[in-house]
This record gives C-alpha cells, structure tokens and sequence, in this order.
C-alpha cells in the first residue's frame, strides 16, 4: 500500500467514524419531512382500504391482516442507514453504486488529507506536483482524483 492509498484510506474510515457510517438502521423521521404528500398518502390509502374491508362481510374479520400489512410494509421508510465508506468501493461500478451511490466522485476530500499528502515525505515529487497541478484545474478534489493520482 502506497502512502496515498494509506492516507486515503485512514480518511475513509475517520469520515465513517465521524458521520457514524456503520451500516446499521436507524429509526428517524426524516421520511415524513422530506416526503409529507407521500406520507399522507400513505394514511389515506390506509384508511380508504379500512373503511372498503369494514363495509364487507367476507374482509371484515381480516382488518387486522390489514394493519400487520400496513406496519410491516411502510415500517422500512422510518429507517435510515448510512452506509460505510470502503477504500475497495472506488471506481467499482457493481450492486454496491445501487447502495453506497458514486460518493467517491461527488464527495470532496478534506483540505487535510491534501496537505498530509503534500507534507509527507514518502510521497514522490511527481505526484505531488500532479497534485498541484490538479488543484489549480479543479480547485477541489474528489475522493477519486486522490485515488486516480495514487494509481499513477
């Protein structure tokens, strides 16, 4: 492993610490902010399919089949997971982009690993002034431009 790869990855797992990104559910209700006409929606339906099983003999005595449906199968949406973040997830184009999304190429690197790249001493001078070079042209820098510059 390079010193880059090192540093890179010692930041993945520090943002994973830092933004508790451990891959396990987590009760919020951040569904209900960010989609209150859904939510809504979801009550309606609920209710309009209730008042349907009520009115009929043969559905009447299942109501409670209903409402084991209804938590079982909107319960998911009141649960977030914040994936982890993996060094071996970048520029892997799997299942795990269906999941994780491409945040190696949409998330920019903190300004502290640059400089501990550009202050460590096993890191060539060649790859530190592709590094320059990289910071003038884009001014900030994804995850996959640091690891582009490790593979180069």
């Amino acid at each position: 492993m390079t010193e880059i790869q090192r540093l890179l990855n010692e930041t993945i797992e520090q943002l994973n610490v830092v933004e508790k990104r451990d891959n396990r559910p987590r009760f919020s209700i951040s569904f209900i902010r960010k989609h209150p006409g859904l939510f809504i929606g979801m009550w309606i339906g609920w209710f309009a399919t209730l008042i349907v099983m009520m009115q009929s003999e043969t559905l009447a005595g299942s109501v409670w089949l209903l409402n084991v449906l209804f938590i079982l199968l909107n319960g998911f949406f009141f649960f977030d997971v914040n994936p982890r973040y993996h060094y071996s997830d970048i520029d892997v184009l799997d299942l795990r982009v269906c999941y994780n999304g491409e945040w190696y190429n949409t998330r920019n690197v903190p300004l502290a690993l640059i400089d501990k790249i550009l202050q460590s001493p096993q890191v060539e001078d060649q790859q530190k002034s592709l590094l320059h070079t990289m910071l003038t042209r884009k001014g900030e820098l994804s995850f996959y431009d640091i690891f582009s510059l490790a593979r180069a």
